[in-house]
Order: C-alpha cells, then structure tokens, then sequence
C-alpha cells in the first residue's frame, strides 16, 4: 500500500476551507521544496500524529500546534465558529492495499460505488481542546477513526503500531546514538527483520567440538550462549559473580539464597526474546575508518532504516526524511538522493519516500515528476498534466536545471535573465534603485539564452482553479532584438531594423514575445530597444557603458599576455576611456546634424557607437564589462550622494519594472513603473 493523498487542517500554519492543505501523491519518491516557514516541516510531523512512528517517538502536542486563525479567516468564520477552539483533522487515504493488507484492515475499509473499485483505507486523526485540565496539563481528546469523514471505527494503538507507523529520520539526527547499542535500538529492529538471523546456523551444544568450522555454524544465539559458558569460566568473571554472591547471601533471607548471574544472551529461556537481547547489544558502525563524522554516520542509518522497510512485508513502507542533506557535502548529497529515487523505485520493494530539502543540490538531481513546491503554504506539484511544462520541457529541464538555477524553488520572487550580463548587473540596478535581492528572497535565473520559457512554464499551473496559483512573481527579461537603422554600419550587425519593420511590425514582435510566457504570476518584460547593453547606453548611462567595455577590453588583453591589470594601468585607462567617449559622442551629434543618421536620434546613433564596442573590431566582454559597470555604478551612487528618484530616470524602463515586480514594491514605484514598462512593451 501507499499513501496517496494527506488532508490537514487546523495544524500550526495551515486553516480549514480554502485554506486547508491537501496533496495528493504517487507511489516512490516526493520532495517538498520551499522556502523557510511555507509548511514542509507541518506535513511531515502532521503524518508523524496520524501514524506514528516506527521509534515509537512521543509526539506530545501543543497549543502552538492549534492553527491561529488570521484576521482574514476570523472575518469569513461564523459567530459560532469563532467562540470554539479549531480542531485539527489530518486524513491519510492509502491506496494498492495488498490481499494480507484488505484482511488485516477489512473492519476499517472504505468502498466505492462501482463493484471493480479497489476498497481503500482512510485514517482520520483529530484532536480537540476540552477546556479541562489533567495532571496540571491541557487535556485534549484525540481520535483515530477509519473513514473519509472519520465516521467508521476507531483504529486502536495496537493496529497502528503494528500496521501503520512511518519510519521517521528527524533533520538534526545523531546516527551514530541511533546505531548504538541498547534497548529498543534502530540497529536490533533492522537485525530482527533480517530472515537470516533468524534461519541460518545452529544452536550451541557444549558437548560438541569447538573447531573454527563449528564455530561458524552457529546461529546468533548459539554464539551467545557459547559465550555465556566463556564467560563463566574466566576467573576473572567468576571471582567477580563469588564476591557479589557473598553480598548477596547477607542479604538473603532464610530459605531464599539469591545468586547471580553474568550473561551476554539474556535471563529467559525464551529463544526469540534472547535473540533480541542480543542483538540489542551491537553497535554498527563503518569498518577500519576509526570514528567519523555525522555526514558519513548518517548515510549508514538511512541504509538501515531502508533496509528495514523494504523487509517489511504487512506493515506501512513510508520512510519521512526531513533534510536528507544534514551533514552532509554537495557530492554526498547528490549520491543520497540518486539513492533514494532508486529504492523508491525499485521492483517488489514498495518502499514509499517523502524528504523536505531546503538545497538545491537535491532539487536540481531530483525529477521533476517528483516535486512539489510549497508555496503561500499551499502544495504544487510539479509533475506531468500539473503545470504548462510540455512532455520535452521535462527531458530539457532534467538535463539542465543545474543547481545554481534550482534556487528557484526557493525563492519569493524570480528573475529569469539569458546571460551573464543580466545576471550580475541586475542585484546593482535593484540596489540603486532602493531594493535588496536578498533581502526580497529573489533568485536570478540565468538560463545562458535558451530555455527561458521552458523554466517559466514551472510556475504556471494547468486547468487553474481556485487556490492553485502559485504566488510567486516571475520576471523574464529578454531582449527585442531589433536595432535602429543606423546601427547596422556603425556595429556591422545585420539584425532586422525597425523601419523595416515599421511600427505596426515592432509592436507586433514586442506583444508576440510577451505572449510567448507571460500568464499567472509569470510576466515578460522586453528591452524598450534593443539589448541589456544597448538600452542602459540609450536611457542615459552612455559614458558608464563606454568606459566599462573600454576597461573589458584591456582587462581581457592584458590577461592574454599574462600581465596584470593594476591600480595605476587602471587609473591611465580609465582616464583615456573618458577622453575617448567625449569624441564619441561629438561624432554622434555631428551625424545627427549632418543628416547622415539614416532617420536615428542622437541617442540611438551614441548609444550603438557605444555598442559597437561589443560588436567588432577586438570584441569587449559582456560579463566582464558588466562587473566593471557594476562597480563603477555602485561607488558614483556612494560617492555622490544619489537617491532611488535620480536611477529610476535614467535606468530603462522594462528594467525597472522587471524589478519592482519581484520584489514587490510597497512604495507606489512599482506599480507606477510596471505600467511603464508595460505600455513600452506594447507600443
């Protein structure tokens, strides 16, 4: 069997109604991604209540996990509800029952209408405040009932102890506490579901020859009664058991002589009950590498703990893991997960996997089939006929969703840019313009110029309905890829211009690359003119632009001849860059008064004179031009004093908007600009 869909209500984060949380899951391997605070710790201990847990754990509950109503749901709340405390409901459906499991469960079965439904099982866990008290405590009354509604019969501790409990790995785990010896411990349950314990070798007879052949047919017990008998023999034991059997005798009274006994297989006679003892006597650890850490510890309890539930025959193979990651290095991590989709998917285990991860090592190695994204506290999935992903984008993501670009999973806003430009001047202009990319929780997504749509897509929802928009903003930014007539001589590109596209033709390509992604929560913003480079000379950053691909050029050169660009080489060409953008530019008026700008501005003629920097001749680097103007950006906002107003007129406007958006400004720019950037786009 499996669990295949988890209801929860009332518990800490999640409400009632709407506001319910409710996922439906497959067989193998599910991971929840998010960030901090959205509800993945809440689901995993939500299953730990209604089930158990194979450690046999206490789960005490808490005021703090009754759900707090907000003010929004207090004002939809009936009088009557709003004077009676919540009352958490947690439902787990389980489906694929085996013939062993249908019997085991048969008084607590659901059945469908139609006679070929399989029955399935619900288990309805609620807990209610009473309002009295018990020992000092809170007493609530806690229910564990069969049914969709719970309304069939309560399923009593015995049964899920036996039936249902999940495997529990808690995030800040000591593996090597739980791989010790002692009573109840991980390592003697694993042992005792293996059948070989059990069935292989012999037991110990103390009149048979002791040869090393003998002694490798003995059974567990066996040993530990050849032991016992060792044991008792050596002096040094038996002058301990005399000393404490002469306590003893004092202490004795008439007609009961107490003596001792030393033993490493237990007091009972009992052949089962000495085997467990036994074994709750062992340690395991990793051979001939002294003591490690608690990375390498924990990749040996999970390989237990998975070992133990696919040995599991009737009982519920569900193994919940909170940050598999824990301690572990990127390479170990992608090793575990590569692990565990294969266990979870292996034939004839039936093992079933649900991990929370807050890395993006994991996400990136993890098919997307198998994630769902927790959002605004709310589930989504992320596999097929869930989102607008088509069946090529799945294979295309899986290949190059790396993990610098899983971040997305976890951010609260997303910028997805196609190069290194973008993706390290954008944090610069957003600081400039008042906002903190880190601050705001945005991930840039530098998809390297192919793909953009297909990770946009990841946050568009098929079939939308009520509460299945994902919350978070996504911004593309692309380039128009259309140049201005003059352009073609002065940067020996031959893209399209825009008098051969003419107006209608430009606004046709602009709304065509905006339609292309933008939906839901996913808004494209397109460059007012052409690219990132272009636009930023274009709006008023001409000189800035200029002087950073100037400083690219002979940064590069300079590297080639493996001489190094220093302090006092910078300031010379710094300086001569300046010098060099002046005769720029009086050459750009003087086209532009002449005639001879076939139909351009002055700003179109300067800025792609600055472009053509990029363009021929020894060509400068877009991203190392980029970390340039960066820096020179940020020290002349420091250095003279300048506030948000001065950047948000002189930064082009599709940027601007691009970034309002993922931060979610609050202060009226956003909005204002967005519109901007909006009319830009379609104009």
């Amino acid at each position: 069997m499996y669990l295949s869909k988890i209801i929860i209500e009332n518990f800490r984060c999640f409400g009632e109604g709407d506001n319910r949380f409710e996922l439906s899951l497959k067989p193998g391997l599910t991971a929840l991604v998010g960030e901090n605070d959205a509800g993945k710790t809440a689901v995993i201990d939500a299953l730990r209540f209604a089930l158990g847990t194979t450690d046999q754990e206490l789960n005490r509950l808490e005021d703090t996990d009754f759900h707090v109503r907000s003010a929004e749901e207090a004002k939809q709340s009936s009088e009557k509800e709003k004077d009676q405390p919540p009352e958490i409901k947690i439902t787990c459906k389980f489906e694929n029952l085996t013939d062993n499991q249908l019997k085991s469960f048969i008084e607590f079965l659901t059945y469908g209408k139609d006679a070929n439904d399989k029955p399935v099982l619900y288990v309805c866990w609620t807990a209610k405040a009473t309002g009295e008290t018990r020992r000092g405590r809170p007493y609530r009354r806690v229910e564990v009932r069969s049914g969709e509604k719970g309304e069939g019969p309560s399923i009593d501790r015995e049964v899920r102890d036996l039936l249902l409990n999940a495997t529990y790995l808690r995030p800040l785990r000591d593996a090597e506490q739980d791989l010790s010896s002692g009573r109840g411990s991980r390592l003697s349950q694993v042992l005792l579901k293996t059948e070989e314990i059990k069935s292989s070798g012999q037991k110990y007879n103390s009149q048979s020859e002791i040869n090393r052949e003998y002694l490798e047919s003995l059974n567990v017990v066996g040993i530990g009664d050849l032991a016992d008998e060792l044991l008792g023999k050596q002096k040094g034991v038996e002058a301990a058991r005399n000393v404490i059997d002469g306590h003893l005798g004092t202490l004795s009274l008439n007609g009961s002589n107490l003596r001792s006994s030393i033993k490493v297989s237990g007091t009972t006679d009992d052949p089962e009950i000495r085997l467990r003892q036994i074994l709750e006597k062992l340690d395991l650890s990793l051979a001939g590498q002294g003591r490690l850490g608690l990375g390498s510890n924990n990749l040996l309890f999970m390989t237990c703990e998975l070992l133990l539930l696919a040995q599991e025959r009737e009982g519920n193979k569900l193994l919940l893991i909170e940050e598999p990651e824990a301690h572990l290095h990127p390479q170990n991590q992608l090793q575990v997960i590569k692990f565990l989709q294969d266990q979870a998917s292996k034939d004839g285990t039936g093992v079933q996997i649900i991990v929370t991860t807050h890395s993006p090592n994991l996400a990136s190695a993890i098919k997307l089939d198998n994630l769902v994204m927790i959002s605004g506290r709310r589930p989504f999935p992320l596999r097929r006929g869930e989102t607008e992903l088509e069946e090529s984008d799945y294979g295309f993501l899986e290949r190059f969703l790396d993990v610098t670009k899983a971040n997305l999973f976890f951010a609260r806003g997303v910028l997805i840019v196609e190069g290194d430009s973008e993706n390290i001047l954008l944090p610069t202009l957003a600081n400039l313009l008042g906002r903190d990319f880190t601050r705001d929780g945005v991930s840039i997504i530098n998809v390297g110029g192919i793909g953009l749509r297909r990770y946009a897509r990841i946050f568009q929802r098929k079939n939308l309905q009520k509460n299945t928009l994902i919350e978070i903003p996504v911004a593309c930014v692309t380039d128009l890829d259309v140049m201005p007539d003059c352009a073609r001589e002065i940067t020996g590109k031959s893209l399209k211009t825009k008098g051969q596209l003419g107006e209608n033709g430009l606004s046709d390509k602009k709304k065509k690359l905006i339609g292309k992604t933008t939906g839901q929560r996913v808004k494209t913003f397109v460059s007012n003119e052409w690219t990132l480079e272009y636009d930023l000379a274009f709006f008023g950053l001409a000189e800035d632009v200029y002087v950073a691909a100037s400083l690219a050029k002979v940064d590069d050169a300079l590297s080639q001849r493996g001489e190094i660009f220093d302090q006092e080489k910078f300031k010379t060409e710094h300086q001569n860059a300046i010098e060099a953008f002046k005769k720029v530019e009086t050459d750009a008026k003087e086209v532009v008064q002449s005639g001879n700008a076939d139909g351009c501005s002055f700003e179109e003629v300067l800025a792609s004179n600055v472009y053509a920097l990029f363009t021929k001749g020894t060509k400068a680097s877009k991203p190392l031009a980029a970390q340039y103007l960066a820096q020179s950006l940020k020290e002349k906002h420091e250095n003279e004093l300048l506030n948000s107003a001065y950047w948000h007129e002189r930064l082009p406007k599709y940027l601007v908007a691009a970034i309002g958006y993922v931060t979610r400004t609050t202060d009226g720019w956003g909005e204002a600009k967005e519109a901007d950037g909006k009319q830009s786009n379609t104009d």
